[in-house]
């Protein structure tokens, strides 16, 4: 049975726009092309397509995604991979959240967490490889090695990582609750942001907190991480950031 490009969309949530570009990078080709120049697809591309998803939900770009599948010619292979790293993926994030649930249940009580287990959920060789991909992506493209300085502590990698990870919820709670860019309690978000920053060893000011934020937003791959996070944030966050340093 083959399928139109519009019956693969409906069937997979993939845009039909998405469906021609993966044609055009020549990373999901259809099977053939009627004479009317409708695009066909039997089960051999929705296998593949299967595959794609899989290695997007793992933060893949689509040129890692081409070579990946280039060298798994093997569909059972390929998936049992990709099965690996998604284990591998729950078992940390299910580190972290157990982590922040007991931090959580503790500051309800007006308890403090004990220091060995406040920061457990990635240790140096779990940093590196949760960074690998993005660490790659930077040393290609911009020369960046984000673990270079291997005299960064753990606790401080693990203190500032949480740090990161409740701004940019907060900040996706603001999207979400439409507050407005000018809004001073989001203000307050970005300043309470950059002032931990500072305390912690990374010097930034409003002005180079928007080029940052303008960064994330040009760079495909940065764009993308905060866009699966939730739609319109890396925008937002942007927005926000010159609204904030207009203030200064």
């Amino acid at each position: 049975m083959l399928y139109t490009v519009n019956e693969v969309a409906h069937l997979t949530g993939v845009t039909v726009k998405t469906l021609y570009h993966y044609h055009k990078i020549g990373l999901l080709e259809p099977c053939e092309i009627s004479d009317a120049g409708y695009r066909l697809y039997s089960m051999n591309e929705l296998e593949q397509l299967q595959q794609i998803l899989f290695f997007r939900e793992l933060d893949f770009s689509l040129k890692d995604i081409n070579k990946a599948l280039e060298d798994e010619p093997s569909r059972l292979l390929c998936l049992t991979n990709q099965y690996e790293l998604l284990i591998a993926r729950r078992q940390r994030l299910d580190c972290m959240l157990k982590t922040l649930e007991n931090s959580i249940a503790l500051a309800k009580k007006g308890e403090t967490m004990d220091k060995s287990a406040m920061f457990e959920g990635l240790n140096r060789d779990e940093w590196e490889n949760a960074l690998s991909e993005q660490n790659e992506y930077l040393k290609n493209k911009y020369g960046v090695d984000l673990l270079a300085n291997k005299d960064i502590p753990v606790d401080d990698l693990n203190l500032k990582a949480m740090e990161a990870q409740q701004f940019l919820k907060n900040m996706s709670d603001a999207l979400k609750n439409h507050w407005a860019v000018t809004d001073k309690k989001l203000h307050n978000l970005i300043d309470a942001h950059l002032k931990f920053l500072n305390n912690h060893g990374t010097t930034i000011n409003a002005k180079s907190f928007v080029s940052q934020t303008k960064f994330f937003l040009q760079d495909e791959f940065h764009r993308n991480m905060l866009e699966n996070q939730q739609p319109g944030l890396c925008y937002y966050l942007c927005i926000a950031a010159e609204e904030f340093a207009a203030t200064k």
